[in-house]
């Protein structure tokens, strides 16, 4: 279990909100991403999200989308996961034979929700298409008429249809344009880049209040004033620190006493982060994501022991900006004061701030043979992740909501 990797990635629906997670987690060595025992890999995935880690840590109330083998479909007896909690994924190569069309309908019969992955028509799949709920079509192995054909014979079957590898607001918006119910991919991180863009007044509000929190020469009382102007902030700033994770022995009831009991620099983190979840027409998730790298970064630096790790939370909370904020990188850090080493991690991913956001990306996205932290085993990389997981579920919804 120690040699497990664990990743997740998000589905979304039409309104960009998060449906499900597919698992990622998988048995890896460090350097090569194959799987050499699928049902192994799958048993893996269901021993440690329902029996290690929980499902609620890793999704939340969201489905857990889990890629299963042949096995799994056709044995009678291998399979007994909660129903309204999961959909269960074939694989693109598991032959549609009679066993795998006889194992899938048992299951559709016994509740669970069926999604054939990477799919590509052919008339031997058509008995598992009227037994599926959802079809994954990979948009990057067909062109845009296939695609386009794909779903217009589709829509003759009660089921819903997910865009896989969507990577670019252009493919996106192809997709949505398609009628297409949920999208998959890293479009979220690749947005559409028009350079000189004028951003939106909440945008740029929310950028000039960003590059006033990153000022190094800010002081207490310049915090406590900018944090003040905007009472929701003062409120859940005030909300957090009175909370059950910091135990403090008597009520918090200003942000001078916060600043003073939890020092600037933490105050400056929380601030921050709570400017990035008033972006206009963006989904919390994406909120998530940037929580969710900021402290695993910051959680890989300290068990490295490298001083400030907290200049690597800054580092993971920013990579999502241009996806927040529909820009450049380029663009947005020319309006950001922010040191030479933590700009040059997120533009080209240099230095030691940068092998650890390249570290984090990858690890989000289930690259396995691109994670290289020195000094770090698989497993405190996996701690990290996890502890990064839960932290963000936790404060979510003291900050956000």
């Amino acid at each position: 279990m120690n040699e497990l990797f664990i990743g997740r990635q998000p589905i979304y629906d039409r309104k960009l909100g998060v449906y499900g997670y597919e698992l990622l987690f998988r048995t890896a060595d460090m350097n090569r991403a194959t799987i050499s025992d699928g049902d192994k890999a799958t048993s893996d995935v269901i021993i440690t999200t329902f029996l290690e880690i929980g499902l609620d840590n890793l999704v939340g109330n969201q489905l857990a989308f889990i890629n299963l083998t042949r096995s799994f479909f056709v044995n009678e007896h291998s399979i007994s996961l909660p129903r309204d909690r999961v959909v269960l994924e074939l694989l693109e190569d598991i032959e549609a034979d009679d066993e795998v069309v006889a194992g899938v309908k048992r299951l559709s019969e016994q509740g669970y929700a069926i999604a054939l992955d990477d799919f590509i028509y052919h008339e031997s799949l058509k008995p598992l298409v009227q037994l599926a709920d959802i079809i994954k079509i990979d948009i990057m192995a067909l062109s845009r008429d296939e695609v386009s054909n794909h779903v217009k014979a589709l829509r003759e079957y009660p089921l819903r249809l997910l865009a896989e590898k969507v990577e670019t607001q252009e493919e996106f918006d192809f997709c949505m344009g398609l009628g297409f119910d949920y999208f998959q991919g890293y479009f979220l991180a690749l947005p559409k880049v028009i350079r000189g863009r004028r951003l939106p007044n909440n945008r740029l509000a929310i950028l000039r209040l960003l590059s006033q929190l990153q000022d190094p020469d800010i002081s207490p009382q310049q915090l406590e004033d900018l944090i003040a102007q905007d009472v929701a902030f003062s409120y859940r700033i005030l909300r957090y620190v009175n909370s059950a994770s910091f135990a403090l022995p008597r009520t918090i009831e200003s942000i001078q006493q916060a600043v003073v009991i939890l020092g600037l620099k933490s105050i400056k983190s929380w601030t921050t982060l709570l400017a990035m979840s008033q972006v206009d027409n963006k989904p919390a998730e994406l909120v998530v994501t940037a929580m969710v790298r900021a402290k695993m970064a910051e959680e890989l630096a300290r068990a490295q022991k490298t001083d400030h790790p907290d200049s690597f939370f800054t580092v993971g909370l920013f990579s999502a900006l241009d996806a927040l904020m529909d820009n450049t990188m380029e663009e947005i850090l020319t309006q950001l004061p922010l040191a030479d080493h933590i700009s040059d991690a997120l533009l080209q991913q240099k230095g030691i701030h940068g092998e650890v956001l390249s570290c984090v990306l990858a690890y989000e996205r289930g690259q396995w043979d691109q994670i290289q932290p020195a000094g770090l085993s698989r497993s405190q990389i996996r701690d990290c992740y996890l502890t990064a997981v839960q932290w963000a579920a936790d404060i979510r919804q003291q900050l956000i909501t």
